[in-house]
């Protein structure tokens, strides 16, 4: 139950007086002099009393930042809005991202994909802490993360950092990374709202694409789209994470601009969720308009005012386009929030990395790696056994090197050991070790032809600004990519191949049955050396799942080969594939795909019990299944529940299933764990269009539990009459 707003406030007090340390001291004032310094009223009310001291010129001036250049030097920081010192107002700094802080030197976190791929909320919780907290150390307020946007296309520029292709998988990710982030004191910036998907084609990176560029695309989209897949985890970040802020997009929604729209901002974001926080513009280009920004929910425009300078804005206001009141509303949505998170009752965050837990954050940092690393094949080569090798060769250019995604997420590390030596390292000095780089394919399956074992390291590269071009890990303009033909040169000279993906989202792999393992790292981070040698030997079990399905082809998803869907057609996006992207494409069309959503090989085996099913009071269902290591070490047990509905209506086509609920747990050899899923009526419910709700059809429900979307062992049907009551199996 969420505590009540009084309750929050002083709750966010006391974090942020916390966070700040011992000499924390109000930067507010003289409660006396300025009554909405005292904290004994409530965020609303000390708000009030501070807009009503504001000119008018003082509340233009918080709603756009006022540093050009902070976004590309980081300097003094991502994003700034300068304070009003007369009346007790702190400037505001804000901060990148989604990996950590982009000032200077930080603790370069996996990418969210990999998160994502963790399947484990208590972890997003951790690394949403550990972020947060080098933000605050770099003497930032705010942060620029979690990303939420559901990925609709493999080819998407920003994948990597997302949380994959399942909303309710990234509704389960993002509330906890913002608890974690937002209990440092700091204000997490859910973004980018909404259906922000694809960067577009032909651009140069980080800045925009000449082909369906993020800019000025227009999402095409209906209702029960748009709120079955791609605005669920804004609705988790709002309800169950209470996130401070909001980031609009950059692109037009149904025709409206993201960052101006009555339906997105006002009447679903405020109306429908109860944010009560506020609203950020992305930066440059993403603000299209003047009267309605204001008037429809956008408080900051960043990273400078272009459509909000305070002349444009003060014309409009003269002229009674913009009435007063919306003024004061959208800069008392800033106040009242920067009161609840303490913002004026604290000293200044210090800006001094020295006072960062570098070990405690790399130790996250190395769990997140290890717990999101995917282990795709494996005919028997790994985990790697130390007492039967003598040579390991390492071959590949990725392996000595930091991939990471462009833009928002290029962080640089505090610390980097490459995996190269890292895994030397682990093999100790009874192992020799060999590198290539792999650029001459003779020279490398040389040395693979006379090792025990190959690791061949390939990685794509993903940025945002524009999109991947192929699903190939390279993508030439004429031939086969480079790095696949490797692996197919180094397999046939050694069969006892293992490929390492460092990788932004999915890609082909050709080559998947001649290898002997493959091993999906993501952006792994600055601990991505330790985290592989730890799993590559055996030292930890590989924790992750897919969260994104691997297409066996370039045509095999709900986007390709249809231009008006995707990139679009004059810059009209068109969402025409509806609920329909990811596993539920790949399920509603019969397409087998490479690797399935939610696969994942483990060291270990797990065994299953039935499922039991039984009704809740509110309507909904309750599903139980236990779940047993049945093998000789320990591992990660990822138990995932699907549903599939039925469909109302000819015209309300449903996907065969869909997540529901999933469960982490970590068994020693012979440990049994009961796993409980609560499934309230509206994990039961479709959006009725005609309705305008959320609607729970009447029918056959198909409940399916097992360790990824194709491998449902588990069944059970419940039948649900027309007057809500239940029935096991169905007619």
């Amino acid at each position: 139950m969420k505590l009540d707003r009084g309750l929050r406030y002083c709750a966010a007090m006391v974090l942020a007086m916390q966070a700040a340390g011992s000499d924390a001291a109000s930067r507010c004032g003289d409660a006396a002099q300025r009554p909405w310094c005292d904290t004994t009223l409530s965020a609303s009310q000390r708000s009030d009393l501070l807009l009503a001291s504001m000119t008018l010129s003082q509340k233009i001036g918080m709603m756009a930042g006022d540093d050009a250049l902070s976004v590309i030097n980081g300097t003094p920081a991502t994003g700034v809005v300068d304070g009003i010192p007369a009346l007790g107002i702190p400037t505001l700094y804000m901060s990148d991202g989604p990996v950590g802080p982009r000032e200077g030197k930080a603790t370069a976190m996996p990418s969210p994909l990999a998160l994502g791929a963790s399947f484990d909320p208590a972890l997003a919780r951790r690394v949403g802490a550990a972020i947060a907290n080098e933000v605050r150390y770099e003497g930032n307020d705010l942060l620029h993360g979690p990303s939420v946007d559901v990925m609709r296309t493999p080819l998407s520029g920003r994948a990597f950092e997302t949380y994959g292709e399942d909303p309710l998988l990234s509704s389960r990710i993002a509330p906890q990374w913002i608890i974690g982030a937002q209990s440092e004191g700091v204000i997490a910036n859910v973004k980018h709202f909404a259906v922000y998907t694809q960067e577009g084609q032909i651009g140069v990176p980080p800045v925009t694409a000449l082909i369906g560029g993020r800019q000025l695309v227009n999402a095409l989209i209906d209702e029960r789209t748009l709120r079955e897949l791609y605005l669920p985890p804004f609705e988790a970040a709002v309800q169950r994470g209470e996130v401070g802020s909001l980031m609009c997009a950059y692109h037009f929604v149904n025709s409206a601009p993201a960052c101006s729209s009555a339906h997105l901002l006002e009447d679903i974001l405020r109306q429908e969720w109860g944010f009560d926080g506020f609203v950020v513009s992305d930066y440059y280009l993403a603000v299209k308009d003047t009267v309605l920004s204001a008037r429809n929910g956008l408080e900051i425009e960043m990273p400078i005012g272009t459509f909000y300078t305070p002349l444009l804005l003060e014309l409009q206001v003269r002229a009674g386009l913009i009435p007063v009141s919306t003024i004061d509303q959208r800069v008392g949505n800033i106040l009242r929030t920067l009161f609840r998170f303490g913002f004026f009752d604290r000293a200044d965050f210090p800006s001094d990395d020295t006072l960062i837990d570098q070990p405690a954050h790399a130790r996250v940092a190395r769990d997140a790696a290890e717990r999101g690393m995917v282990l795709l094949r494996n005919t028997g080569v790994l985990p790697l056994d130390a007492r039967q090798l003598r040579r390991i060769a390492v071959i590949g250019e990725p392996a000595t090197r930091l991939p990471n995604g462009g833009g928002s997420s290029a962080v640089v590390p505090f610390q980097f050991v490459t995996p190269l030596d890292a895994i030397t390292q682990r093999a100790g000095s009874g192992i020799a070790v060999s590198y290539d780089d792999g650029r001459q394919p003779a020279s490398a399956t040389a040395l693979a032809a006379k090792s025990d074992v190959v690791l061949v390291f390939v990685a794509d590269k993903s940025s945002e600004g524009v999109d991947k071009r192929c699903l190939s890990l390279d993508c030439p303009l004429l031939g086969r990519s480079a790095q696949d033909r490797l692996i197919e040169a180094v397999a046939a000279a050694n069969p006892n191949t293992v490929v390492m993906l460092e990788i932004g989202g999915p890609v082909l792999t050709p080559w998947r049955e001649h290898v002997a393992a493959i091993l999906s790292a993501w952006y792994p981070g600055q601990e991505a050396g330790a985290a592989m040698a730890r799993v590559l030997f055996g030292d930890t079990d590989p924790g992750g799942r897919l969260p994104v399905s691997f297409p066996a082809a370039e045509k095999d998803t709900a986007t390709a080969g249809h231009l008006a869907r995707y990139p679009g057609l004059l810059n009209q996006a068109f969402y025409s594939e509806g609920i329909f992207t990811g596993y539920r494409w790949h399920d509603a069309n019969n397409v087998a795909p490479a690797y399935a959503f939610g696969f994942g090989l483990s060291y270990t085996q797990f065994e299953t019990g039935e499922l039991e099913v039984s009704t809740r009071r509110d309507g909904g269902l309750r599903v139980a299944m236990s779940i047993r290591n049945a093998g000789s070490r320990a591992g990660w047990a990822v138990a995932q529940l699907y549903l599939g509905l039925p469909s109302p209506s000819a015209d309300v086509a449903q996907p065969v299933h869909a997540l529901k609920g999933f469960d982490k747990q970590r068994l020693q050899p012979g440990e049994s764990q009961r796993l409980q899923f609560d499934l309230d009526p509206r994990a039961l419910s479709y959006w009725d269009i005609a309705d305008n709700r959320w609607r729970v059809a009447a029918g056959c429900y198909s409940i399916d539990a097992g360790s990824s979307s194709r491998e449902l062992p588990l069944h059970r049907a419940m039948n649900r009459a027309a007057d809500s009551s239940w029935s096991a199996g169905c007619p």
